[in-house]
C-alpha cells in the first residue's frame, strides 16, 4: 500500500483514469495513485450510451474545440491500442418532420461548420452523399450532410417515418466501448508506475492552505502535495473535505435497453435523434385513464424534442439504447438511482414517433432494463478543470453527459495545469473561479442551461 505519492487522484471513472493516463504515461509522473472505493469505470462510466461527437452548438466555439481535441486523442488511442474500444465513426443523424425546423437545423449546422467542423454539404447537390462505414475508422469524413429529399432519407433508413422532411448527418461522431478502452489505459498506467487502490478518501490534511496528505477509510494515510478531485457525481462530497462548495448540480438521466427481437433497426445504424416535440400515442381507453389520474396526466401532454437511440449488439442480442432528456430537474444523487416506472414505456412510445414499427413493443416497458446515472453539471454546462483555491488541489469534473467523449481533453488539460506546461486556448473557459466574474455570470444567464445536451 503506497504511503507517499506525487499526485493522488480521487475517482477512477473514465475522467479520473484519463487524467492518470495523461499524467503518468504522457507526462512521465510515476508516483500517481488513483483512489476509488468502487471498481474502476463502474459508477457512472459504465452506464452511458458510449458515444462521442464534435457536433456542439454555441454560444461560441469553446466546447467544439474541446471536443475536437478529445476526439483527436480518442483516435490516437484507437491507433495505439489496436482499437481496443472498437471506435467507429457512424455519425449522429438528426431528423425532423417539421418544415419550420429545417432552417433552424441549417442555421445551427452552418454555425458549427463555421467553428471548424468541416464543410456542410447540401443534398441534392453537386457532391454525392457518402454512406459511412459502420465499423471502421478508415476514410473518415468531417463536416455534415443536410438532406432535403425525403425519399433519399427513407431509402437510407427504411425504418424511419415517411413524413420526415430533412436529415442532418454530423460526421465526426460515433460509438466507443468504454470498458476495454479504460482497461487498456489502466494497464498502461500500471506499466508506467501508477497505482490504483480500492478505498475512499475520508479526510484531507491541509496546512497553510496547502495539501499535505489524504487519509482513507481503511486508515491508510498517503503523504502527497497534490490532490485531484475526479469524483464524478460525488464531486460535491469530496469538495466538502476541503471546505469547498463545488458549484454543481445533478440531473438524473436514464436509458433503456430494449431488445429488438423483431430486428426493426439494423445493428449498424448510427445514433439517431428526433428533433421535434412528441405526442405519445395512446388508445382512446388509455388516454381516458391517464387523463383522469393527476399522477399520469403528464403522459398525455406534449414531450420535448430530443428522443434518441443507438443500436448495440452485445451478448448475442440486438438491442436499442433509448434516451430522452425530458426531465432535467436538479436532485441530490443517491445510489443506486431510482427511475420513474413509466420511463421505459415513454421512451418506447417516443421512439415510435420516428420509427413507427416500434409500436410492436408498446406495453412492454415494464420488462425493459433501465439504468443510468447523474449528469454532474456546472450552470454553464461546461466542465470544471484546473486549480482549486487550496494550493496543490485540482478539479476535473462536471462533465455532465459528455464524460466519455470529453475525457481525453479533460485529462490532458488537467495534466497541463498540474505540470504547469502551456495551456490550450480553451483552458480559461473551464477554470474553477470563472463564476466569480459578474460579467461572465451575466452572460451565462442568457444561455440555455442544457446547451449542447441531447
Amino acid at each position: 500500500m503506497p504511503t507517499t505519492a506525487d499526485i493522488v487522484i480521487c475517482g477512477a471513472g473514465i475522467v479520473g483514469v484519463a487524467a492518470a493516463y495523461h499524467l503518468v504515461v504522457r507526462q512521465g509522473i510515476k508516483k500517481v495513485v488513483l483512489v476509488d472505493e468502487n471498481e474502476p469505470l463502474s459508477l457512472t462510466s459504465a452506464r452511458g450510451t458510449e458515444a462521442y461527437r464534435n457536433w456542439w452548438p454555441g454560444p461560441d466555439a469553446t466546447m467544439f474545440r474541446f471536443m475536437q481535441r478529445s476526439i483527436d486523442w480518442l483516435e490516437i488511442l484507437a491507433t495505439e491500442s489496436d482499437n481496443a474500444g472498437s471506435m467507429n465513426q457512424r455519425g449522429y443523424v438528426h431528423l425532423t418532420a417539421d418544415p419550420d425546423q429545417v432552417p433552424v437545423m441549417r442555421q445551427q449546422a452552418e454555425m458549427i461548420s463555421g467553428f471548424g467542423a468541416g464543410a456542410l454539404r447540401i443534398h441534392p447537390g453537386a457532391e454525392p452523399y457518402r454512406i459511412a462505414d459502420p465499423d471502421s475508422m478508415d476514410h473518415l469524413q468531417t463536416g455534415a450532410d443536410l438532406i432535403f429529399d425525403a425519399e433519399q432519407i427513407t431509402a437510407l433508413y427504411p425504418f424511419i417515418t415517411s413524413d420526415v422532411v430533412a436529415m442532418l448527418h454530423a460526421r465526426r461522431c460515433g460509438f466507443i466501448d468504454v470498458q476495454p478502452l479504460g482497461r487498456w489505459m489502466l494497464d498502461r498506467i500500471a506499466d508506467h508506475g501508477g497505482r490504483i487502490i480500492r478505498d475512499r478518501i475520508t479526510s484531507v490534511g491541509v496546512t497553510g492552505n496547502r495539501i499535505e496528505s489524504v487519509t482513507c477509510r481503511s486508515g491508510t494515510n498517503i503523504s502527497t502535495g497534490r490532490l485531484v478531485l475526479a469524483a464524478g457525481p460525488l464531486l460535491k462530497d469530496m469538495g466538502a473535505l476541503l471546505r469547498l462548495d463545488i458549484p454543481i448540480i445533478h440531473e438524473l438521466h436514464g436509458k433503456i435497453t430494449l431488445e429488438d427481437t423483431e430486428r426493426i433497426v439494423p445493428p449498424d445504424a448510427p445514433m439517431i435523434i428526433w428533433n421535434d416535440p412528441v405526442d405519445l400515442v395512446w388508445t382512446e381507453e388509455e388516454q381516458t385513464r391517464l387523463v383522469s389520474n393527476p399522477a399520469t396526466r403528464y403522459l398525455t401532454e406534449p414531450f420535448p424534442a430530443g428522443v434518441h437511440f443507438r443500436p448495440r449488439f452485445r451478448d448475442g442480442k440486438h438491442t436499442l439504447l433509448g434516451i430522452w432528456t425530458y426531465d432535467i430537474a436538479p436532485q441530490e444523487p443517491t445510489f443506486p438511482p431510482s427511475f420513474d416506472p413509466d420511463y421505459p414505456e415513454i421512451i418506447i412510445r417516443g421512439l415510435a414517433r420516428m420509427i413507427p414499427a416500434l409500436s410492436v413493443y408498446f406495453g412492454q416497458g415494464g420488462d425493459v432494463y433501465v439504468d443510468g446515472g447523474y449528469y454532474c453539471k456546472a450552470r454553464d454546462n461546461r466542465p470544471l478543470i484546473g486549480p482549486l483555491p487550496i494550493n496543490g488541489a485540482y478539479v476535473v469534473g462536471a462533465l455532465s453527459g459528455y464524460g466519455v467523449m470529453g475525457s481525453q481533453a479533460a485529462g490532458e488539460l488537467l495534466a497541463a495545469h498540474v505540470t504547469e506546461i502551456s495551456l490550450p486556448d480553451y483552458a480559461p473557459a473551464f477554470v474553477y473561479d470563472r463564476f466569480d466574474d459578474p460579467t461572465y455570470c451575466d452572460r451565462v444567464e442568457q444561455w440555455d442551461a442544457a446547451i449542447g445536451q441531447l
